[in-house]
């Protein structure tokens, strides 16, 4: 039997990248995944296919779909909210409606999202959101309101923590330094700038990723909560 045999797990933003690496290793593991998708319809066809899991698409940027869809989810075990985007530029020029469209993916979806899961969640309930190590760190301009998105989830996390506490149910923030994927590819234009603040100088896999949240989906991590576990090849050093 896989390590989540028998658990219900949903995924929001689990089509691609590092969102479908945690989406194969909790089918792999044994249990049943429904993940969301936005833009990426095929991918999510296909990878629902590939691990017999359920794609629902689900615009993080509506916190109405985003509850309706975790409240419509049931008793989850675990909850992995990993959609989030970038908006890149000078502050003094940026879009306010981009921001705050940002905002609504990267902060509003995963408190909603958390809340609304553990109404529903049974003891030992687990939550994960999977913020940046850029929540720690900002070596370059341009990039302030991502910043403060991922450090906000700093704070949800350690404040949930409290509320979730007596009831059983963990949350935890994973911060992920460069990672190879489609939006950060290993051989991009960022590349040698990247590791240049790096110890490991690559990019990190999204299965390096995924196997940190099923670590903190499982029963080792039970008395770990409201704690940011960065896994960035020390780029926040």
């Amino acid at each position: 039997m896989g390590a989540f045999e028998g658990k219900s797990v949903l995924v929001l933003g689990g089509s691609r990248g590092i969102g479908a690496a945690i989406v194969r290793r909790f089918a792999a593991d044994g249990a049943t995944v429904v993940f969301t998708y936005s833009g990426s319809r095929d991918a999510a066809e296909a990878l629902a296919a590939e691990t017999r899991g359920t794609a629902v698409e689900t615009d993080s940027a509506d916190r109405d779909a985003v509850i309706a869809r975790v409240k419509d989810s049931g008793a989850l075990d675990v909850l992995v909210v990993n959609a989030g985007i970038a908006v890149f530029g000078d502050s003094l020029e940026q879009d306010p409606d981009a921001i705050d469209r940002l905002f609504r993916i990267n902060v509003h979806a995963p408190y909603h999202a958390s809340v609304e899961a553990a109404r529903q969640m049974p003891e030992g309930g687990r939550i994960i959101v999977i913020g940046s190590v850029n929540g720690d760190r900002m070596p370059v301009p341009g990039m302030a309101a991502y910043a403060l998105s991922k450090s906000a989830l700093q704070g949800m996390a350690r404040g949930l923590a409290r509320d979730f506490g007596p009831r059983g149910i963990t949350i935890n923030v994973v911060q992920p330094g460069p990672i190879d994927t489609d939006a950060n590819p290993a051989d991009g234009p960022m590349k040698d700038l990247l590791h240049g603040f790096m110890a490991i100088k690559r990019h990190g896999r999204p299965e390096e990723v995924a196997g940190m949240v099923a670590w903190l989906a499982g029963p080792e991590a039970g008395f770990v909560t409201g704690a940011m576990h960065t896994i960035d090849g020390a780029f926040g050093a």
